[in-house]
C-alpha cells in the first residue's frame, strides 16, 4: 500500500473515531444511551494501513439485568411508601383521629350518668355521637377514594405496560430486518430496546429471555408471554369477577381469551407496588375501621335497648350502621341467588377485619356445601349452614340465599369494608336516650351478652330460671316461655345446658358462661326495670363498654384503634427502611452501569484531542507523500 493509501486509511479511521466521540458527547443526557467505541484494526494482509473493525456499544447484559431487577424492587417500594404514608398521616393525626373522638363520646356518657335527666348532658351525648359518626364516615370516604384512585392508577399502569410491550416487539422486528440487510443492527435501535426493557421493569416484574442472543422474549413471573419475537400480548384492567368494585389485571392470550390473574401474580414495579399496598394495607385498614365502627355500634345498640328513655319506653338502636357487602360471582348458577347479608348481633364478637370467599363444593353425594375462607390469610372458617332456610352464618355475619346453591357457586363477602360509610345516630330527640334501666338481670347464674328484642315484656312479666351443676334447668317461669339453645328448641324436661350455650327465652337472649359449682345451683331473674328520671343504671352500663373487649372479642375500642395506628406506622417505617436499602443498591448498580456504559465528558473531551491529533498526523502523512512524489517528478 502506498503512503497515500496508508494516510487515507488513517484519515478515515480518525474521522470515524471523531464522529463516534462527537456522538457520545451529544448523547450524554440521552436516557438509555450506551457509550460507543471505535474499534480499530490493522489493514488486511499485504495492504497495511488501518481499518475500522466495529463501532462497539459498551453494554453489559449481566449488569443491566441486575440493575433492572433492583429498579423493579425500588419502584415497588417507592410506590408502596408513597401510598402507605397517606394512611399513616390520616390515622396518626392526634387532633383529627378517632381516638380523641371516642374518648370524648364516652366522656359525654360519664356526664350523662352524673345527670341522666339534664338536657345539656343529653345534648352532649348526641353531639359527640354525631361528631364521632361523621369522622368514621370521613375516614371511610378517604380510604374509599384511595381505592377508587388506585383502580385508576392500575388502568394507567396496564396501558403503559401494553404500550411498552408493543414497542419492544416492534423493535425486535426492526432489529431483525436491519440484521438481515446489513448483518448488524444499528446501536441506536439496541439502545432504545434496552431502555424500554428498563422502563417495563420499573412498572412490573418481568422475565427477559434473549433468543439466539438477538431477539428479546419477555414473560410474566408465572410464565405467560408478554412479548414473543415480533408479537406482544395484552394485559387488561378489568372488574373482578367476584367484586365489581375492584379493578384487577387480566391476561389476553393468543386465542383472544381473557384470564383474570391472581393479584399476587403481579409483583414488583409500580404496578406490583400498587397491588401489594392494596391487599396488604389499604384493604386491611378499611376493614379495621369498619370492624371498629360495627363493634362500637352494635355493642352500644344492644346495651341501649336494655335501657329505658325518659318516657319509660324501651331504648331503640342508637347508631345506624351499613350492612355487610356481598356479591355473587358472575359465573354462578343463578344471577340473583344472594338475597341478603346482615350482622349476627348475638355473635358479633366473631366479627373479624377481613373479607371472605364462600365457595360451595360437592360433598361427594351431589350436595353443595359451603366452604368459607378468609381472604387475608387463606384460613378456613367454621360456618353454620341451614339447608332448609338457605342461611349461612359465620364470623358475625348471616347471609341468606333465595334457593339452593350449586357446586362451584362462589360469593365474596365484605362484612365491614364500608361499614363506616353508613354510621350515624338514629334519632335527634334528647328524651330517647335510654339512660335508665329497662331490663334488670339478677342472680348467681354466670351469663353475659344479654340482648332484648323490642318490647320483650308482657305487663309486669318476670322470667326466672334455675340451673344445676349438671346443666339441668330445674326452674323456668313463666311455664309457657319458649326456650331455644343455639337456635334449636330446648326441652327443660329432657335437655341439659352446657357452658357457652347461647340461650333465647321469648324476647331475651344471653350466653351461659359457666355452670354452677359442684353440688350447687344458680338462679337468674330477668325483670322490667322501673326507670325514673334519675335512673342512670343503663348510662353507667353504656359507659362501661369503653373498657370491655368488644372488638373481635379481644380488644377494647381504643386498644383496637391504637393497634391499627401502630401497625400502619410500623409498616410505613419498614417500607421506608427497605426502600432506602434497596435504593442504595440501585444507586450502586447504576454507578457500575455508568462506569461501563455511561458517557464521561472529560474522557470524551480527551478523546477529541487525541483523535484530532490522529487525524492531523495522517493528514501530514498524505502531505509528506505528496512532497515525496513532487520531488521524484522534479528529478526528471
Amino acid at each position: 500500500m502506498s503512503m497515500f493509501s496508508t494516510g487515507l486509511s488513517g484519515l478515515n479511521a480518525a474521522q470515524n473515531a471523531l464522529q463516534t466521540t462527537s456522538n457520545n458527547i451529544s448523547n450524554i443526557f440521552t436516557p438509555g444511551y450506551n457509550r460507543e467505541i471505535t474499534q480499530l484494526g490493522e489493514g488486511s494482509a499485504g495492504s497495511g494501513g488501518v481499518q475500522v473493525n466495529d463501532i462497539e456499544r459498551q453494554f453489559n447484559q449481566y449488569v443491566a439485568t441486575q440493575l433492572n431487577s433492583a429498579k423493579t424492587e425500588s419502584s415497588a417500594l417507592e410506590t408502596y411508601a408513597s401510598q402507605v404514608s397517606q394512611i399513616d398521616n390520616l390515622l396518626a393525626d392526634r387532633d383529627a383521629g378517632l381516638a380523641p373522638l371516642m374518648q370524648g363520646f364516652f366522656s359525654s356518657m360519664e356526664d350523662l350518668a352524673s345527670a341522666p335527666s339534664d338536657p345539656a348532658a343529653r345534648q352532649g351525648v348526641l353531639g359527640s355521637a354525631d361528631t364521632l359518626s361523621a369522622q368514621f364516615r370521613s375516614f371511610d370516604g378517604y380510604l374509599q377514594d384511595m381505592q377508587d384512585n388506585l383502580n385508576g392508577q392500575i388502568k394507567d399502569e396496564v396501558t403503559q405496560i401494553n404500550n411498552t410491550a408493543t414497542q419492544i416487539a416492534d423493535f425486535n422486528r426492526e432489529i431483525s430486518l436491519a440484521r438481515a440487510r446489513n448483518g448488524e443492527a444499528p446501536n441506536s435501535l439496541l439502545n432504545q430496546r434496552d431502555e424500554l426493557v428498563s422502563q417495563l421493569n420499573e412498572r412490573m416484574d418481568v422475565r427477559l429471555n434473549i433468543q439466539d442472543g438477538k431477539t428479546y422474549n419477555i414473560s410474566l413471573p408465572n410464565g405467560q408471554p408478554l412479548v414473543t419475537g415480533t408479537d406482544s400480548f395484552k394485559l387488561e384492567a378489568v372488574k373482578s369477577e367476584s367484586d365489581p368494585q375492584r379493578t384487577v389485571v387480566g391476561y389476553r392470550d393468543g386465542g383472544g381469551n381473557l384470564v383474570e390473574l391472581e393479584e399476587d401474580t403481579i409483583k414488583g414495579g409500580s404496578l406490583g407496588g400498587l397491588m401489594s399496598f392494596r391487599s396488604e394495607t389499604l384493604d386491611k385498614t378499611q376493614n379495621q375501621i369498619g370492624q371498629l365502627a360495627v363493634s362500637l355500634s352494635v355493642a352500644f345498640n344492644e346495651q341501649h335497648k336494655l335501657g329505658a328513655d325518659l318516657d319509660g319506653e324501651q331504648g331503640e338502636d342508637f347508631f345506624n350502621i351499613r350492612e355487610p357487602q356481598a356479591y355473587g360471582n358472575a359465573g354462578n348458577s343463578a344471577k340473583d341467588l344472594l338475597t341478603s347479608a346482615e350482622f349476627d348481633t348475638e355473635n358479633i364478637d366473631d366479627l373479624e377485619a377481613t373479607d371472605y370467599t364462600v365457595s360451595f363444593e360437592n360433598d361427594g353425594t351431589g350436595t353443595a356445601v359451603p366452604v368459607v375462607t378468609r381472604n387475608d390469610n387463606g384460613a378456613a372458617v367454621a360456618a353454620d349452614w341451614d339447608n332448609g332456610s338457605n342461611t349461612l352464618s359465620f364470623g358475625g355475619v348471616e347471609m341468606t340465599l333465595s334457593g339452593a346453591p350449586a357446586a362451584d357457586d362462589t360469593f365474596e363477602v365484605k362484612p365491614v369494608r364500608r361499614a363506616g360509610a353508613g354510621m350515624e345516630t338514629e334519632f335527634s330527640d334528647l328524651d330517647k336516650i335510654a339512660a335508665g334501666s329497662f331490663v334488670v338481670a339478677e342472680g348467681e347464674l354466670d351469663v353475659s351478652s344479654l340482648h332484648a328484642a323490642n318490647d320483650p315484656f308482657s305487663p309486669n312479666a318476670e322470667y326466672k330460671l334455675t340451673v344445676e351443676e349438671s346443666g339441668n334447668m330445674t326452674t323456668l317461669e313463666p311455664t309457657g316461655a319458649s326456650v331455644e339453645v343455639d337456635g334449636q328448641p330446648f326441652n327443660p324436661a329432657t335437655d341439659v345446658l352446657s357452658a357457652g350455650d347461647k340461650i333465647s327465652i321469648d324476647g331475651f337472649s344471653f350466653t351461659l358462661d359457666t355452670l354452677p359449682s359442684a353440688g350447687e345451683e344458680a338462679t337468674l331473674t330477668i325483670s322490667q326495670g322501673d326507670a325514673g328520671s334519675g335512673d342512670n343504671r343503663n348510662a353507667l352500663a353504656l359507659q362501661d363498654l369503653q373498657s370491655e373487649n368488644l372488638v373481635g372479642g379481644s380488644a377494647s375500642f381504643s386498644g383496637a384503634y391504637g393497634a391499627m395506628v401502630s401497625d400502619v406506622g410500623n409498616r410505613t417505617n419498614i417500607t421506608q427502611v427497605n426502600l432506602d436499602a434497596r435504593q442504595g443498591l440501585t444507586d450502586q448498580l447504576e454507578a457500575v452501569q455508568q462506569s461501563e456504559s455511561g458517557v464521561n465528558f472529560d474522557e470524551e473531551a480527551a478523546n477529541l484531542i487525541k483523535f484530532q491529533q490522529f487525524y492531523q498526523a495522517n493528514a501530514k502523512v498524505i502531505n509528506t507523500a505528496s512532497t515525496v512524489l513532487d520531488t521524484i517528478l522534479n528529478l526528471r
